[in-house]
């Protein structure tokens, strides 16, 4: 009979990078009594063929705490345990190429400054002197982050594994969770599978890490949590002499990064249209397995690649790689618990950015579920925005086939998404859109963002500055603030309260006083119990 025990008070399923490191901050908070189950082998689904990359910027302050978290915490985990993770800080350079994307590096650099990370923008000599190997021919900025870095992503997930084991956890591989069970929206435990062994562990929390499999462990206890895999291309060199440590270099305007390790060079790429995979589901024996090359798809790149870098013109190939990673809608994970299913947690969807981010989200979400509130607002990796209609496969192939090249596009201000649209249309919509009406889409819905004026084109032209829609935006706010005007709500969230108890319920929560008239309407905030703004 298996050794697993009859109960946990915590059980995490999948053993890649993400299970780890929660299974490693819930043990450092002094839970003992933890279990990790793992389908296959530790990182057999996409940690083991991840690129490593450590960068600590990210979009706004409270995900670069994180990033920069696990970046700290990678820096001792070889001291903590023993175990080699292959950290090296050889910083990284993001080079532009366009004036756009100037533009949008510079910003990065304010953005990095602020949030405390060092960061310096350098010109095409300081950068030949980075990275002799670079064309800088066509440069027109780039940016050096020294505190970045590189891992071997493997090897960080087994590090935090040993320290999880170090500090009381069990772990067991070739453990198939087939099910979370419940009773009254709340979780019981999960049910198990081990060498055709069936049996049942009971717990208070269960932390869905399943990476690729995790939508449909998810929708079998009827939660959302839309992701899809793509495929992912990178080619490492044979040997080439004298590369040494070489920070990590990113072109996005061609689409791709460069990494130097053990005297290879890697090539990698998050190409403009993806290619989806696993529609049918992830097949239950894929462990360690690679998806089948494809040169016509990533030639484009090796062709930038070889005048960008021209060492590629004459290297040998040693490895066409092609593996699938998940990906959501919107380019960020998921965590948190669960609005479907009480006890219910998720940490999943890491869109290729899952080494950098895992650290950070494993130390979140152990306080999260350890204090019953995230350490700091987590709105961008909540999984309660995820809506029901996303698990739509057709839905997630499109979007996800768009989303994996977003990562290395100009990140214009309100740049809107081009696929899967249409979802959610007002009953308003044709009316809207006989009257010029340009829309963008807000959780599924098509809304109006602005109107065209007579002969003036119905598109978006993204821009750093002024874009094409600043003027009509100008006319229908003075419209509005002169004179009247109606709004179609239809995408925005409402919730019904009643019953005798409704009034002192919305005054406790609200902040604004509700106890006015009918047919009036109050503006305010819906505060939790540290008097955070939620809604």
């Amino acid at each position: 009979m298996s050794a697993l025990p009859a109960h946990a008070r915590a059980v995490i399923i999948g053993g890649g990078v993400s299970g780890c490191s929660v299974a490693y901050h819930l043990a450092e908070r002094g839970w003992t009594d933890i279990l990790l189950l793992e389908r296959k082998k530790l990182t057999s689904g996409t940690t083991w063929h991840a690129a490593g990359l450590i960068g600590q910027l990210r979009a706004n302050e409270n995900m670069t705490r994180l990033a920069k978290y696990s970046a700290d915490l990678y820096r001792r985990l070889e001291a903590e345990t023993g175990v080699a993770t292959g950290f090296r800080m050889v910083g990284s350079l993001t080079v532009a190429l366009t004036e756009d994307r100037r533009e949008e590096v510079r910003r990065q650099a304010s953005l990095a400054r602020a949030f405390g990370i060092e960061v310096n923008e350098v010109g095409s000599e300081e950068v030949m002197a980075l990275y002799p190997h670079v064309n800088v021919e066509d440069m027109v900025a780039a940016v050096h982050l020294p505190g970045d870095g590189q891992c071997d992503p493997a090897n960080i997930a087994m590090a935090l594994a040993r320290g999880a084991r170090m500090k009381g956890v069990k772990i067991t591989e070739g453990a198939k969770v087939t099910a979370v069970t419940e009773s009254d929206r709340k979780v019981t435990g999960v049910d198990w599978e081990i060498d055709g062994e069936a049996g049942h562990t009971s717990a208070e929390v269960v932390i869905n890490c399943g990476g690729m499999w995790a939508r449909e462990l998810a929708a079998r206890s009827g939660v959302t949590l839309p992701l899809h895999a793509c495929e992912h291309f990178y080619l490492i060199t044979e040997p080439v002499g004298g590369i040494g440590h070489l920070p990590v270099l990113r072109v996005p305007d061609e689409c791709a990064y460069y990494k130097a390790d053990a005297g290879k060079m890697m090539l990698g790429a998050f190409e403009p249209r993806a290619k989806p995979w696993g529609m049918d589901g992830i097949p239950e024996d894929f462990e360690f397995d690679t998806l089948p090359e494809d040169y016509e798809h990533f030639e484009p790149i090796l062709e930038h690649a070889m005048n960008r870098v021209p060492l590629f013109q004459t290297a040998g190939i040693h490895t066409f790689f092609n593996g699938p990673e998940s990906f959501t809608p919107d380019d960020r994970y998921y965590l948190g618990e669960a609005p479907e299913l009480d006890g219910y947690w998720v940490a999943a969807g890491y869109n290729s950015i899952g080494i950098v981010s895992s650290g950070g989200a494993g130390m979140a979400l152990a306080e999260w579920i350890d204090e019953g509130r995230a350490p700091f607002d987590l709105w961008d990796v909540d999984v309660r925005r995820a809506q029901p209609f996303q698990r739509n496969r057709r839905y997630l192939k499109e979007r996800v086939s768009e989303s994996l090249g977003l990562l290395y596009a100009d990140h214009y201000p309100f740049r809107q998404v081009e696929t899967a649209r249409g979802v959610r249309r007002s009953p308003v919509h044709e009316h809207l859109r006989e009257r010029g009406a340009v829309f963008g889409e807000t959780a599924g819905w098509e809304r109006a963002n602005w109107f065209a004026r007579d002969g003036q084109e119905r598109e978006y032209r993204h821009d750093w500055q002024r874009q094409n829609w600043f003027r009509n935006q100008r006319d229908e706010h003075m419209a509005m603030r002169e004179g009247v005007g109606l709004l179609d709500m239809s995408s925005f969230g409402k919730i019904r309260v009643d019953g005798p108890g409704a009034l002192g319920f919305l005054q406790r929560v609200f902040a604004g006083d509700l106890d006015r008239p009918g047919g009036t309407t109050t503006y305010g905030q819906m505060l939790n119990e540290r008097g955070g703004i939620e809604c």
